[in-house]
């Protein structure tokens, strides 16, 4: 089994890691500073490589322009003979899965919660089933972010730094190194892409936070019971609006239905991973915190000072959370506030 993560500017997309996770630490990072994206695995501050058990990272560099046809058509010749191939359920995975599959003339397992030599358990119904496929073969399949921890096969001992071995455009010609400095000096020609042209991009729109998937969300600020009522979530919501963020709820604004569940985060819910997270009225419930990822930002207002989301927060504010919403509705309406 391998991994097949994309990257951008080098960076990694959203459930690289957990793809990198399910498939045993052996993973083809293709895309754009993909040097800098296997570095920041290998070397980065936050030990990524051995929370996720990386054991050999292949680099294969596109170029900066996206073209999922042309980038699945480079790929395949590396991923031909891996019985199972692996894609995060992000944007650019999604995008290049299906691609993929068709060059290698396999069926696509979309939306997977877990991925096995044999087939994969996939999310069905909006989350609320689980259907489980056995594949009479090859498979190309798709892992939703977020469900399953990536963590290292060795039970947490230290490893080594994983080997990066460098992938020319086409197929055969590579290079291996130890470290993180691997990295091919720029991109080779994409071959032709199978089945058509790649479609022409036109215009890259921002993704407006009132709507967007929250598992893409870079800042969300969130209710819980403690913010009070419907009125007080319709004030957060302008809150949430002027700041540019997303807006999530806990399962017992949900299940009141001040929210729908698609906001729902947590263990039954959606899993996110913010930049930062404002949590307004919320005790921190283990189930809550379970989908919450590890912020780099988070602030907690809440009348309960001990409870564990200001224990976990950088700046807690012990006061009224639907108070201090009236306020702040009211101050960014009124004197125009923004991002």
């Amino acid at each position: 089994m391998i991994a097949v993560v994309p990257a951008r500017g080098g960076s990694l997309v959203l459930g690289s890691e957990e793809a990198i996770a399910e498939a045993g630490g052996l993973a083809i990072i293709a895309g754009d500073g993909v040097a800098e994206a296997a570095a920041e695995l290998v070397t980065g501050a936050s030990g990524v490589a051995g929370r996720v058990g990386c054991r050999e990272l292949r680099v294969l560099e596109l170029g900066a322009a996206f073209r999922p046809a042309a980038w699945a058509a480079a790929i395949a010749p590396h991923v031909s003979s891996d019985d199972v191939v692996v894609l995060p359920a992000s944007p650019d995975g999604r995008d290049l899965a299906p691609r993929l599959a068709a060059i290698l003339r396999r069926p696509l397992l979309a939306g997977a919660l877990r991925v096995t030599g044999e087939g994969a358990s996939l999310a069905w119904r909006q989350g609320h089933q689980v259907a489980r496929f056995r594949a009479h073969g090859p498979f190309v399949a798709t892992l939703l972010p977020g469900s399953r921890s990536a963590c290292p096969s060795d039970g947490g001992r230290a490893q080594a730094a994983p080997s990066v071995v460098r992938l020319g455009s086409a197929a055969g010609g590579s290079e291996t190194e130890r470290g993180s400095d691997a990295g091919p000096d720029g991109p080779g020609s994409l071959p032709s892409p199978a089945g058509g042209p790649d479609p022409e991009l036109l215009e890259v729109m921002a993704a407006d936070p009132a709507v967007m998937d929250l598992t893409e969300a870079d800042r969300i600020v969130a209710a819980g019971g403690g913010l009070g009522g419907p009125e007080q979530l319709a004030m957060l919501e302008v809150v949430a609006a002027r700041l540019g963020a997303s807006l999530g709820a806990t399962r017992v604004v949900t299940d009141a239905g001040w929210l729908g569940h698609d906001r729902q985060i947590g263990t039954t819910g959606v899993s996110v991973r913010p930049r930062c997270y404002v949590a307004f009225g919320i005790s921190g419930a283990a189930q809550h915190l379970g989908g919450l990822g590890s912020p780099r930002h988070v602030v907690s207002v809440n009348l309960d000072r001990s409870c564990p989301m200001m224990a976990m927060a950088d700046l807690a504010l012990v006061t009224d959370a639907g108070a201090l919403v009236a306020v702040l509705a009211r101050r960014l309406t009124e004197g125009g506030g923004g991002r």
